[in-house]
């Protein structure tokens, strides 16, 4: 099992919890990541072109990415080219191919499917270019991934689970769950959420939940509504529904108010995006699992810069995740600056 980076800044998120009083501590994710590379000895300078293909620029999440890795490609001499894959594997792994042959430096990317971009990987592997995943995983068998910087989506899940419980109470009941699982960050995020609710049930003879449903929410909010609508349809007795994204969960919110049923049904969500963190202010989700994207470009330069050096750094740096509720959002300057 890969090692968990805890940087100061998470530190200080699990020791304090994710409190009202945290919420500007919370939001404000302009920290460094340690992503492993030697502290004794500082990377050389490079100069160089990065391509990167976003899973989905539609997604402010992977946008915050983007920024973060030009910004930090900049301070040392990279400049980084941003393609949309739009969710399509295809797509991404044409964009691959056209990295490979402007003959970048380094590919990175979120992979649109854990399993089907690896031939598109391998291509790269073959032409001698060092590919970081970031966010997302690929777990396709005979490739080389460089370095991955992403969220420990299994203790998010985990924590999505225990606000589902929370939110929930003694009643219980039916959810359903909008998941997505061309994306591996996606099934352990589902992993973990029904860890928590599998030990829930184990403890309890009353207020069982219980998943009726697991449809794919695409990770997005015209996909995730359409979802949720007929899930509403063929589950009348729903009282809870945990989407894998804050866009998903904006898209099951908008179905269960065209349904009248905002009074009984509560939506845990994922990432904390600017317009997910909103919508908890609002009192649409319950809450968000929040995640760090800014820190993860910084991460994927430190790695790259290791590598072309021959350092030892971590291979895989994975970020815990806060809980972010609505009394983080009251005193988030971030919403209030929005308003």
């Amino acid at each position: 099992m890969a090692k968990h980076v805890w940087l100061p800044l998470v530190l200080a998120l699990l020791t304090l919890g994710c409190s009202s009083e945290d919420a500007s501590v919370i939001q404000n994710d302009n920290s460094q990541v340690d992503a492993g590379v030697d502290q004794g000895t500082e990377p050389a300078p490079a100069e160089g072109t990065i391509g990167y293909s976003a899973m989905s620029l539609k997604n402010p999440f992977f946008v915050i990415i983007s920024d973060s890795l030009k910004q930090a490609g900049a301070e040392h001499g990279f400049s980084v080219i941003t393609t949309d894959a739009d969710t399509d594997v295809n797509k991404q792994a044409n964009q691959i191919e056209d990295f490979i042959s402007q003959g970048v430096d380094a590919i990175v990317l979120n992979p649109t499917d854990r399993l089907a971009i690896g031939p598109a990987i391998k291509k790269a592997n073959e032409a001698g270019i060092p590919v970081f995943t970031c966010d997302l995983q690929c777990v396709a068998e005979d490739i080389e991934i460089a370095g991955h910087i992403g969220t420990d989506n299994f203790q998010g899940g985990e924590l999505a689970g225990g606000a589902m419980v929370e939110v929930l109470g003694e009643e219980g009941g039916e959810v359903l769950v909008l998941d997505f699982k061309q994306a591996n960050s996606c099934v352990l995020r589902v992993d973990g959420f029904k860890k928590v609710l599998d030990e829930h049930n184990a403890s309890t003879d009353d207020g069982k939940i219980t998943i009726v449903a697991e449809i794919n929410g695409g990770g997005d909010q015209d996909i995730g509504y359409k979802a949720a609508a007929d899930s509403l349809k063929a589950h009348p007795n729903l009282r809870g529904i945990f989407a894998i994204n804050d866009p998903s969960a904006l898209g099951a919110w908008q179905a269960v108010k065209e349904a009248d049923r905002l009074d009984v049904i509560q939506i845990v969500g994922f990432d904390g995006e600017l317009a997910g963190k909103q919508a908890i202010l609002e009192g649409k989700i319950y809450a968000d699992p929040i995640q760090f994207p800014k820190q993860m470009g910084q991460g994927i330069i430190e790695k790259l810069l290791a590598y072309q050096a021959g350092q030892e750094y971590e291979k895989i740096t994975l970020i815990p995740t806060a809980l972010y509720k609505k009394e983080d959002a009251e005193k988030d300057p971030e919403l209030k600056a929005a308003e």
